[in-house]
């Protein structure tokens, strides 16, 4: 069904103001649905997971971004990077190790680092991705209900015990080497951990 189109967004920026609107455009888009995002200047979605099923002009591998985009590691409706890995056609598990030079041991890291190095406005990961977590802690998967779905929790001691803290200590550089983050606010947050 068509809907008001550009007309709505005009009328919540009117009584609203600029909203940090993120449009989710994946799966079958048409070029009005794609004229509609652009008018309204909202970024698009890039899911790096999907990236590896083509050949160099995929339009989700990085090198293709244009910077009105936010890249994804996964979402919550993917599995987690290494699960991905563990579970992907060979193909695109032999393409995504050329691509980001990566094994089964760094693929979160090389994703998350790829993400971070694009063009992207925003780079957003799960933290399963973070913690390099496999898929028994993956978060949602679509047209299930029930158990598993929706019920993971980080438990306290994966962010406190050192695999959190190497997490954190290697997600501030990646940012931070990206341009993503400060090196001083990195710096001071890794004195403030030492201490």
């Amino acid at each position: 069904m068509t809907g008001p189109g550009q007309a709505l967004f005009d009328a919540i920026a009117a009584a609203l103001g600029p909203l940090p609107i993120i449009a989710e455009d994946l799966g079958l888009i048409t070029p009005d649905v794609v004229a509609l995002r652009e008018d309204c200047g909202f970024p698009g979605m890039k899911i790096l997971q999907f990236a590896f099923g083509g050949d160099g002009q995929h339009e989700f591998l990085p090198h293709n971004y244009t910077p009105n985009v936010v890249v994804y590691s996964g979402t919550h409706d993917n599995d987690t990077a290494r699960g991905w890995w563990d579970h992907a056609p060979p193909s695109q598990r032999a393409y995504a190790a050329r691509y980001l030079t990566c094994s089964t041991d760094d693929v979160h890291w090389a994703m998350i680092r790829a993400a971070c190095n694009s063009v992207a406005r925003m780079a957003v990961f799960p933290m399963q991705d973070v913690l390099g977590l496999p898929s028994e802690h993956r978060m949602n998967l679509p047209g299930t209900l029930g158990d598993p779905n929706w019920c993971w929790r980080l438990p306290d001691t994966d962010l406190s015990g050192p695999s959190g803290v190497e997490a954190a200590r290697a997600l501030g550089l990646i940012a931070a080497g990206s341009g993503r983050a400060r090196f001083d606010l990195l710096r001071q947050a890794l004195e403030a951990a030492a201490r």
